[in-house]
């Protein structure tokens, strides 16, 4: 069972969700930020390398005496921690993606490929210890949903944390009574992932609209469409190798048995048309047309191949077979 907690603040999500995190120079400056803000980085700014000393040399020419003994400042022998990546995961356009550390987390521009900003969250007065399990990023806007993990998380695994940038803080939360497997965002939906169970929520006010019941779900398997018109989900199903698609707008539920094994990624096209699907087998990799189940591809793949076969690599074949499909289909 979810509880609701929501923070005192400006209705969200923002009221322009594709507003890129880049700020300019002059909303950065614009904002106002409280002592404790302005000791971290500027909200969504870039990390950029300080700038180097306009004289590092005052006196380029110095007298030497060679009759006297002069001994270098001790060198720093100290090294930066290690960071341990926990979670990466790309937004809804793939022109980002965000990595979440045991001491915070990372959103990385694809193209050109750089760092654009990090939020770490270590030494900053909390009783948690940085670690981010899960980070779920809506489009390029400010708002993101985190979960905490790793050996110290910053937040409990059972929350679903709806984190302002632009406020540098939380602004609401969800909480289960079991760790949360992962989290989905549209513009208007929230969908929380348990280990054998769905929940969807309303993004304006977190109402909970729907709940699913699935098989043993460790890796949070679920994906969702993003274009502007209806939603579709797709989750596991109740028996192994099922998949259950979710048609909100005609509100019509269709279960693919994919195939014999488990289940161990799928992918689904912005506008939910299509689903890949691999099997924890390794031999196959089907496309299947969402509205009936029907079967539209089959492609051979070696063992080594689909078993470590991601979500990306997914999204790329259901790319080429759309391109191809009024060839082969």
């Amino acid at each position: 069972m979810a509880t609701l907690s929501a923070y005192s603040s400006p209705p969200w999500p923002n009221s322009n969700p594709n507003s890129d995190l880049l700020s300019t120079q002059d909303e950065i400056d614009s904002q106002a930020h409280s002592p404790s803000e302005s000791q971290s980085n500027d909200s969504l700014s870039s990390i950029m390398p300080p700038d180097p000393d306009p004289n590092p040399n005052p006196n380029p020419n110095p007298i030497t005496n060679h009759n006297t003994s002069i001994s270098s400042p001790p060198q720093s022998t100290s090294t930066p921690p290690l960071i341990s990546l926990l979670h990466l995961c790309f937004n809804q356009d793939f022109g980002c993606f965000a990595a979440g550390t045991d001491h915070g987390f990372r959103i990385y521009n694809c193209d050109p490929l750089r760092e654009i900003f990090r939020r770490d969250f270590d030494g900053d007065g909390n009783s948690g210890g940085g670690g981010i399990g899960v980070v779920e990023m809506l489009f390029r806007c400010n708002i993101l949903a985190i979960v905490g993990g790793g050996p110290d998380p910053q937040y409990s695994p059972n929350k679903v944390m709806i984190w302002d940038d632009h406020q540098s803080r939380c602004i609401g939360e969800l909480s289960f009574r079991s760790e949360v497997r992962s989290v989905k965002l549209r513009r208007d939906r929230i969908i929380v992932v348990l280990e054998q169970k769905i929940f969807v929520y309303n993004f304006a006010d977190l109402k909970l609209l729907h709940q699913i019941e699935t098989i043993a779900n460790p890796k949070g398997l679920c994906a969702v469409s993003h274009g502007a018109g209806s939603l579709v989900l797709v989750c596991p199903g109740l028996l192994k190798g099922q998949v259950r698609v979710e048609h909100y707008a005609s509100k019509r539920t269709k279960f693919i048995m994919a195939h014999d094994s488990r289940i161990a990624c799928f992918s689904l096209t912005q506008d939910g048309q299509l689903l890949v699907t691999a099997s924890t087998k390794g031999t196959l990799i089907r496309v299947f047309n969402t509205a009936d189940g029907t079967l539209l591809q089959e492609v051979c793949v070696c063992v080594c191949v689909c078993v470590c076969v991601c979500v990306c690599y997914l999204f790329f074949c259901l790319c080429f077979v759309t391109l191809l499909r009024g060839l082969c289909f």
